[in-house]
């Protein structure tokens, strides 16, 4: 009996552990997708403002 209660105090710790990963894990992921967003909102502002055209590393930027 009691190396069953040894096994589920060492699986109910275990499950803690795993939910504390999950649960930090869930908030990091929620961070870098708002960061993904952002940057993908500013890159579409970015093209919309300059026309959709790609500056070539030989071509000067049209203010020069």
């Amino acid at each position: 009996m009691e190396r069953l209660e040894e096994q589920i105090a060492h699986l109910l710790r275990a499950v803690d552990d795993l939910s504390d990963t999950v649960a930090r894990q869930d908030a990091e992921i929620a961070v870098l997708t708002r960061r993904v967003e952002m940057l993908m909102r500013r890159e579409a502002e970015r093209e919309s403002d300059t026309g959709g055209s790609v500056t070539l590393g030989n071509e000067k930027p049209p203010h020069w």
